[in-house]
């Protein structure tokens, strides 16, 4: 790589009121049009993000995708989340290139698709289209979160940065709240009481909502229109070519604290687990509700983790210490729980309903790892946020961080694509989780010391000198 010359890095910057010098003009509010705001904008990547994989993630939430046996969603998410790693890393150059309103445009087109197999595989046994519909959607999956992460960071003003990411997350959430809603009215009848697959009705309408992400998608403003309040800027720097910008990837990639931090990404993995777990001990309408009222959880170890990790009485290298072992703490909770209740349905083979009695436990499994993972993601994200006050930087790492998450639920749809039994790859899960615990400990007392922040991480005062570096979650 000695020949590549880190020449003018495209990216977007921002430009903030620093202290006004003599010789310095203040920047003056001005006068905007409505949607040309940060906050349109930000309802416009947030209704996306809704309709788009928040369905998505509403129709995996009901275990497979709704489907009576797990292999062929399986190896179709498999597949998914392979391409939507690679597009994940690479998608920056993409949008830099072709522009983030085109971008996001792209990343909405394929998870109609997608839906649309799942809906010919449940009615009319097709397979051919659950795997058209998977590349499409593992394309536009890493093309959407390329976008998103460069408008949710890069338009809003520094100041207002923790308050626009909030209202991304609760659409992201909101998405699988409608999904879960829409699934549990459509399959609440006495029939659906057994094993099986949802009702193909199901799929319509989510095909039919899912449609209105590309529409809405071309409502985002290119960000040298965006228009503040404060009258700063968004700022563009022109590529010449995407050399560049994988060369700062590569740089990025290949630093110590973040390849030590590579492992805790893949946390992720046990996302298998939890879809096959319903499939197999659980009656539609039972996985329909699970669906449903498991998004509450989410949404409730959002708010706990966030609230930690803004907590003003700690320095944020220890909000960072504290949040770190209290996800460490909970996973091992879920771990433990989760391994007594699958031992004993190892042994038993039962499948509930929702009235039946031990529905609850089965239950308390799937919501307890939605409760981890969300916290985990949250810590993850704030983490990486307090590394840089380099926007740029800052869409790097999300990008290595979306990228291995990717890569990690490719490889445990992958190796559920067949039967063994009836039993989930529970003990290689464990495995890889204990692995990343152990490596992700290593980075995070590495990187307090070595980040490029580490006077930010280290200070006993409160770090946000900078309005730059103000951190999500923290308006």
């Amino acid at each position: 790589m000695a020949d590549l010359v880190p020449a003018k890095v495209p990216t977007i910057t921002t430009t903030v009121a620093d202290p006004v010098l003599p010789f310095d003009e203040p920047i003056k509010p001005v006068k905007r049009t409505c949607y040309r705001t940060t906050l349109f904008n930000a309802f416009v990547i947030g209704a996306v993000g809704f309709i788009a994989p928040g369905l998505w993630n509403a129709m995996n939430s009901l275990g497979a995708g709704g489907a009576q046996s797990p292999y062929l969603v399986n190896a179709a998410n498999a597949l998914v989340f392979g391409l939507m790693g690679f597009l994940c890393l690479f998608g920056g150059p993409i949008a830099n290139r072709i522009g983030l309103n085109k971008t996001l445009l792209l990343g909405a087109v394929g998870y109609p698709i997608y839906s649309a197999g799942l809906y010919c595989n449940n009615r009319y046994g097709n397979v051919w289209l659950v795997l058209v519909g998977a590349v499409t959607c593992g394309l536009s999956a890493g093309l959407f979160w390329a976008s998103e992460g460069a408008v949710a960071l890069g338009y809003p003003e520094p100041g207002k940065r923790g308050r626009y990411m909030n209202i991304w997350l609760w659409f992201r959430t909101g998405g699988p709240i409608l999904g879960g809603a829409i699934v549990l009215g459509l399959n609440s009848d006495v029939g659906a009481k057994t094993k099986g697959k949802v009702g193909y009705q199901t799929y319509l309408v989510f095909i039919a909502l899912q449609c209105l992400a590309v529409p809405i998608a071309l409502l985002l403003s290119p960000p040298e229109k965006v228009q503040r309040a404060d009258g700063s800027r968004v700022v563009v720097r022109a590529e010449k070519s995407f050399k560049a910008e994988f060369y700062a990837l590569w740089q990025v990639t290949k630093r110590k604290e973040i390849l030590l931090l590579l492992p805790v990404f893949r946390a992720a993995y046990s996302n298998q687990y939890s879809g096959t777990l319903q499939t197999y001990y659980f009656g539609v309408r039972a996985r329909a509700l699970i669906g449903f009222v498991s998004n509450f959880g989410t949404l409730l170890s959002s708010q706990i983790i966030s609230t930690l990790l803004d907590y003003k009485g700690f320095t944020v290298k220890k909000r960072i210490t504290i949040g770190y072992y209290y996800v460490v703490v909970i996973h091992i909770i879920a771990w433990v729980y989760g391994w007594v209740i699958q031992e004993k349905y190892t042994r038993t083979k039962p499948v509930f309903d929702w009235v039946d009695k031990g529905f609850v436990e089965g239950f308390f499994v799937l919501l307890l790892w939605q409760f981890a993972q969300q916290a985990l993601q949250n810590w993850l994200y704030y983490f990486l946020s307090t590394s840089t006050d380099n926007s740029s930087e800052l869409a790097r790492f999300s990008g290595v961080l979306r990228g291995q998450e990717s890569f990690a639920q490719a490889v445990s749809f992958g190796f559920n694509t067949s039967g063994q039994a009836g039993e989930c790859r529970w003990r290689s899960t464990l495995f890889c989780w204990s692995s990343n615990t152990k490596h992700s400990t290593w980075s995070m007392t590495d990187s307090s010391r070595s980040y490029c922040c580490r006077a930010y991480l280290a200070s006993d005062e409160e770090p946000c000198t900078s309005r730059d570096r103000e951190v999500p979650g923290s308006s």
